[in-house]
């Protein structure tokens, strides 16, 4: 598809739009680099400062990734906005079966993948939990972002960063003034127990167990 000119009304809102197109379109491709502002400017009609807008636009969503001295480059061809507003109007239950998916998978990579830091790590974010309390919100998440990481898969851990926030958001917008219940610190030292052990299906059933208390109050919530 090729680039046209930009009209004159929302011009950065209109250069990201086309760029964006070009991206989920395959016209570039993961690793190629883009035209220079100066190209892009010519070719869409407006000003180098539209065209600069609009990248650090793309480089924000992470469609894009400027590397000093070396020009712009198509970081993902996929646009994750769409996934965004997706989860913004998705329910409750169907955000935690999601959660699920992720969490038990990550669980049972990880009791094949774990050296002795990711132990330590996940060790220390059960102290935070000991130490904060059973409502520790930042230290749960950070215990379960642990546990993503010790998969040493890179993806799927920018996958659950990306989408962790997200899910955490939803969750309390879609409950309200409803509480989750607290979190279950023994389930916790479980996982970490079943992850330390090697046992990949241990694993997948603590993380599993751990999340089966939160999915029951929401399926009581909603009725389902």
């Amino acid at each position: 598809m090729a680039l046209r000119a930009a009209g004159r009304h929302s011009l950065v809102d209109t250069v990201v739009q086309q760029l964006r197109d070009q991206l989920t379109d395959g016209e570039w491709s993961v690793g190629d680099r883009i035209p220079t502002e100066h190209d892009l400017a010519e070719q869409l009609g407006v000003g180098r400062n539209t065209v600069r807008e609009a990248v650090r636009v793309l480089v924000h969503a992470g469609l894009l990734e400027s590397r000093q001295g070396n020009g712009t480059f198509v970081r993902s061809t996929a646009d994750p906005s769409a996934v965004l507003r997706t989860m913004g109007h998705a329910g409750v239950l169907d955000i935690l079966e999601l959660r699920v998916a992720l969490e038990t998978e990550a669980a049972r990579l990880a009791a094949v993948r774990r050296d002795a830091a990711d132990l330590d790590w996940l060790r220390e974010a059960l102290g935070a939990l000991h130490e904060h309390g059973d409502r520790a919100a930042d230290a749960d998440l950070a215990f379960h972002l642990g546990v993503v990481e010790a998969t040493h898969n890179a993806t799927f851990a920018e996958v659950y960063r990306f989408f962790s926030t997200q899910m955490h958001e939803s969750l309390v917008t879609a409950l309200g003034d409803q509480q989750m219940p607290p979190i279950d610190i023994t389930a916790h030292e479980a996982l970490v127990d079943a992850i330390e052990s090697g046992d990949p299906a241990a694993a997948e059933q603590a993380a599993r167990a751990l999340l089966q208390v939160p999915m029951d109050v929401v399926r009581r919530l909603v009725g389902r």
